[in-house]
């Protein structure tokens, strides 16, 4: 008749692959019938539970247990299996150990054994995870952390804690990320290379960046976030973070944003901070419903396939960045934030509220697209402003604004005038039937407003539109150098005007600053182009690993501290600071 017989040793910690291969061990021993080698936490008894192995004495086993139990063939088979345990352990540890002198015991005397080291990797169990990475965070290194089972409570103070010193947190529950060609947790081998990802999702990360490197390509760094980073309570801290560090480095050519479906408000809140980016962002946020295709530097993109395919592309591309636009922003006075467009073309003046609803809150407008945002008075702007002046309302009487351009002048003045317009936009539509001359009346009109609000102390922008052809009666080329003459910006796309005004002024109201008020300090560039090393708490294979990749890397002897007491172990935490 079958025995089970169980051992249960207090404070005896060993990482789960130790536990996961000592339970296989005893397993393979021709006596044993079944074996289980836990931590005596509620789950782990649940499991012994249903696989026939819980009995009396184990119920009553803390979390901090190590508990064996062995189902043999006899009580006396069951025994010596039991008997074998500690062997085992230790042909396991001679067999399989990192290969160290000395195993520190704390994370303080592995910071003195590796001094340079920059990166905590953290495998504990999840009760004790929070206090490691807070350790981490004190001894000035960024933070891997794979452990879940991490309180959302807790990652958001230690998210914050790492934005303050500018480290990163990745995690917790981050199972995977590649720094300067080093793979930590579970990461594929990937050639080096121009992109650069960031990815709330460990194997979307590993997915995106194998077919990269099938595709030719690699990556400069791949920065894991943990899956709840793109929730709307931690509001994508170290995704924030891992943008701006990887538009700084000088490498990195095209960025990759991959997230499982975030939180709405938190999706919003990463396209508005992409979009403030040098770089070229791809976009594959899982499942989240989004009609964009591009906008900006911003690539949307469905599956990982099409994810990988566009950054490919794009650092083919010769042109890998948003042309550098000199935007003056030095120029305008703290009080200059408002967009006035004066338009003569009426589907101009609506194709340009539609583009600008993706940059701006609110535009008011004579024809809004939002009912709610029509001008309360037609003749005075308010905020920022569309006004088509083609409409029935200015036309009672008076030739059409493509011919006359009386009343766009009067308003551009009156526009100059105010000290929150920062910039003004206007239609120049050529062709047959228009004003022989647009030129002659509106390039003295923008010379007098740019040099009035000069005079006032204030920068006045000026964009136009020509909408016309080289064949055209006005002489389109000469109509264009009149314009840059006077100062004013010229554009031949009124899309592409329109998305530059929309860039210039959102970036005056510092829209991202205002949806991500989080600040965080910029992490040091060096963290990821320098000399890799790192210290190690847990899971022994993560050492095993990185010293497999020809890294330097410290295992500490990881033990709960004060013998896994919460209290006993926050007031150690305490007196360290």
């Amino acid at each position: 008749m079958s025995s089970i017989k169980t051992e249960i040793r207090s404070g005896a910690y060993y990482d789960s692959v130790i536990l996961m291969q000592l339970q296989r061990s005893l397993a393979d021993l021709p006596t044993v019938i079944d074996a289980g080698v836990v931590m005596g936490t509620e789950a782990n008894k649940d499991l012994l539970e249903q696989s026939g192995l819980l009995v009396d004495e184990i119920k009553g086993a803390n979390a901090d247990d190590l508990v064996i139990v062995v189902k043999a063939e006899n009580e006396k088979k069951a025994q010596k299996a039991l008997e074998q345990v500690d062997d085992l352990v230790a042909a396991r540890r001679s067999r399989d150990a990192v290969d160290q002198e000395f195993l520190p015991k704390s994370q303080e005397s592995a910071a003195k054994t590796l001094p340079d080291a920059k990166w905590t990797l953290i495998s504990v169990p999840g009760r004790y995870a929070a206090g490691v990475s807070r350790e981490a965070l004190r001894l000035g290194t960024h933070v891997f952390l794979y452990s879940d089972n991490v309180s959302l409570e807790e990652e958001i103070a230690l998210k914050k804690k790492g934005a303050e010193k500018g480290l990163l947190v990745m995690g917790p529950d981050c199972g995977t990320a590649i720094i300067n060609g080093i793979g930590l947790g579970f990461a594929n081998q990937v050639r080096k290379g121009s992109i650069g990802m960031v990815a709330a999702s460990g194997t979307g990360l590993q997915q995106v960046s194998v077919r990269i490197h099938q595709l030719g390509r690699g990556l400069t760094h791949a920065l894991g976030t943990g899956g709840r980073d793109l929730t709307s309570q931690v509001g994508g801290l170290t995704a924030r973070m891992s943008l701006e560090l990887l538009d700084r480095d000088p490498e990195t050519k095209v960025i990759v944003l991959v997230s499982k479906p975030p939180d709405p408000e938190a999706a919003d809140g990463m396209i508005n901070f992409a979009r403030g980016l040098s770089k070229p962002v791809v976009i594959n946020f899982i499942g989240y419903a989004s009609t964009l295709q591009q906008i900006d530097n911003l690539y949307f993109t469905t599956t990982f396939d099409d994810t990988a395919a566009a950054a490919v592309k794009l650092a083919d591309d010769s042109k890998l960045t948003q042309e550098e636009e000199d935007l003056h922003l030095d120029q305008f006075n703290s009080g200059q934030k408002y967009l006035r467009g004066l338009f003569s073309g009426g589907t101009l003046a609506y194709e340009a509220l539609l583009i600008l609803d993706y940059y701006l809150p609110t535009v008011y407008s004579n024809v809004p697209i939002n009912k709610e945002y029509r001008l309360k008075n037609s003749l005075v702007s308010q905020g920022h402003t569309i006004v088509d002046l083609g409409e029935d309302e200015f036309t009672v009487g008076r030739l059409h604004p493509m011919m006359d351009h009386e009343l766009r002048i009067r308003r551009l003045e009156a526009e100059s005038e105010d000290p929150e317009t920062a910039l003004i936009l206007l239609d120049i539509v050529l062709g047959y039937g228009s004003h022989p001359d647009p030129a002659a009346e509106l390039v003295p009109a923008i010379k007098s407003a740019r040099s009035k609000a000069k005079k006032a102390g204030r920068y006045l922008e000026v964009v136009t539109v020509i909408s016309g052809t080289d064949a055209d009666p006005q002489d389109m080329k000469s109509q264009e150098e009149q314009f840059l003459g006077a100062g004013a910006r010229v554009f031949h796309s009124n899309d592409a005007a329109a998305r530059f005004v929309g860039r210039l002024v959102r970036t005056l109201e510092g829209k991202e600053a205002q949806e991500n008020s989080e600040s965080f300090k910029p992490v040091d560039l060096e963290s990821l182009t320098g000399e890799f090393s790192a210290i190690n708490v847990g899971l022994e294979s993560f050492t095993e690993s990185l010293v497999a990749q020809n890294v330097e890397a410290v295992q500490v002897d990881w033990k709960p501290a004060a013998g896994g007491d919460p209290d006993l172990m926050a007031l150690l935490e305490k007196m360290k600071g």
